[in-house]
């Protein structure tokens, strides 16, 4: 998962929306998000070569997703999957205090990454690089990509800026509207790029919310919400290398 643009509230009529592209070599053997047969109350993708995943919700209420950190820094390969952070959090029991406190010490056995894990009235943000970070979040609107959180990188920025358009309309959430959000094909401006310390060709071709190289590219976007009464709302669409819709799967959540 590459970007995921959320809104937390709550006390809100939509205490969770999420808008979240996940971004991944073509390649790489990957299972669409489904009611897993061995936790049937888990819906996820999953990585079908280390086996975990990159966002999940449960029909008790959890929610879970991950980034990876882009660090040069940290290229050799860690003895953990960063993907089995989540599924971790999405099967256990732990609060999402007690699970940061349980995973910060063991931080330097994974690559870099960024993780948000969330239930009930709790959404936390964990992050293992330059340190280390973890923190409860409050309610607002924010943006995750492969840097901490709410670094304005420009598709960050303006994934923000439109779920904020789009939560203070009176309209109702859907899925088209929600997936709008990280829809953008176009690439950042190469001068607002080098404001960030971006200047490489491959930031370029990386600065769209939608990614499209032959190798490498946004291959799935989920948009998901959980309602006032705890119903979750998910929709995930597969792309191919050509950036074409492939599939789409709609689910309900029944609150517990």
């Amino acid at each position: 998962m590459c970007l995921v643009i959320f809104a937390f509230d709550p006390d809100g009529e939509r205490p969770l929306a999420v808008a979240a592209n996940r971004d991944e070599f073509h390649a790489r053997p990957t299972a669409p998000a489904a009611f897993w047969p061995e936790a049937p109350g888990l819906l996820a993708g999953r990585d079908l070569e280390a086996g975990g995943t990159w966002m999940g919700v449960t029909r008790n209420g959890r929610f879970a997703a991950i980034t990876n950190y882009r660090d040069p820094d940290r290229t050799v390969p860690a003895p953990r999957s960063r993907g089995a952070l989540p599924l971790d959090f999405l099967l256990g029991e732990d609060s999402p205090t007690a699970y940061a406190h349980r995973v910060m010490p063991l931080a330097r056995q994974y690559a870099g990454y960024n993780l948000l894990i969330g239930s009930g009235r709790e959404l936390w943000y964990l992050c293992n690089t330059g340190g280390g970070e973890a923190r409860p979040l409050p309610a607002g609107t924010y943006g995750l990509s492969n840097a901490r959180l709410d670094t304005p990188w420009p598709k960050v920025v303006r994934g923000k800026a439109a779920l904020e358009n789009l939560l203070a309309d009176d309209k109702p959430l859907t899925h088209n509207t929600l997936a709008a959000v990280v829809g953008d094909r176009t690439l950042a401006d190469k001068d607002t790029l080098a404001q960030q310390g971006l200047n490489g060709e491959m930031d370029e071709l990386l600065s769209a919310q939608f990614i499209m190289t032959p190798a490498y590219g946004t291959r799935s976007r989920t948009t998901f919400w959980r309602d006032a009464q705890g119903t979750g709302h998910w929709r995930e669409q597969c792309f191919n290398a050509q950036g074409e819709l492939t599939g789409t799967q709609d689910m309900q959540l029944a609150p517990e």
